[in-house]
């Protein structure tokens, strides 16, 4: 593990739509830096499972059929940062979504005496997600993912891993549900790098090629912003 160190525990934060590789490149951050990957769901299910008292507020207004408010997402979050293995930091990963949420986290971490280190954009080509994202399938047997055009089975019709003989898609996996999707996270996030860009802690990264390559700069980053 990389022995970076920092006087507090950073908050890195990661922009992107969907398709762009947060998730994976999140988990290899992880490991080398001893980070802790926070995403917004896994964030709620373990609240409700645990019975915190956000999580019980959580579980009561999804039960109803609502929508998480901020304010609990917010206590939810300062409970699970405040935890053991979060001493070295945290990567926010679809949080937040709004210049709101944006600044009641600040203010969550006004309280803490801490601060944002970096929020990396990863910046990547709509025509290209809509491909990568509208192309995906996986084994029905044991979950191994494939793609259309950049990882089909070397045998036709059978799993490389299992050799299950079934396949299926995500319903929302389609071209014209990932164009939409794009498009709603253009309209959300564009005020939020305006909002980082302001506070001087906005970086932009090229998400477009080899994913140990946007590793490699995305490692660099995260090292400058944590010394």
């Amino acid at each position: 593990m990389d022995a970076a160190t920092t006087t507090t525990p950073a908050v890195l934060i990661l922009l992107g739509p969907p398709g762009a590789g947060k998730g994976t490149q999140a988990r290899m951050l992880e490991d080398k830096f001893g980070l802790v990957q926070l995403s917004t769901g896994d964030l709620l299910r373990d609240a409700v499972a645990a019975g915190t008292q956000a999580g019980q507020a959580a579980k009561a207004v999804m039960e109803a059929g609502d929508l998480v408010s901020d304010e609990i997402v917010i206590a939810i979050l300062r409970d699970r940062m405040a935890q053991p293995d979060c001493a070295k930091g945290v990567i926010l990963d679809g949080f937040p979504r709004t210049t709101v949420q944006a600044q009641a986290l600040d203010n969550l971490l006004d309280s803490a005496d801490q601060k944002i280190n970096a929020a990396i954009s990863l910046e990547v080509e709509d025509a290209e997600m809509v491909i990568r994202i509208s192309g995906r399938y996986t084994c029905a047997g044991c979950g191994e993912g494939f793609h259309d055009t950049f990882k089909q089975p070397a045998v036709e019709g059978k799993c490389d891993k299992c050799g299950h003989t079934e396949f299926k898609r995500r319903a929302d996996d389609n071209a014209e549900t990932v164009a939409s999707r794009l498009v709603a996270y253009h309209a959300q996030t564009a005020p939020l790098i305006s909002y980082y860009q302001g506070h001087g802690v906005l970086k932009g990264l090229n998400a477009m090629g080899n994913i140990e390559d946007i590793a490699g700069n995305l490692e660099g980053i995260v090292r400058d912003a944590m010394n």
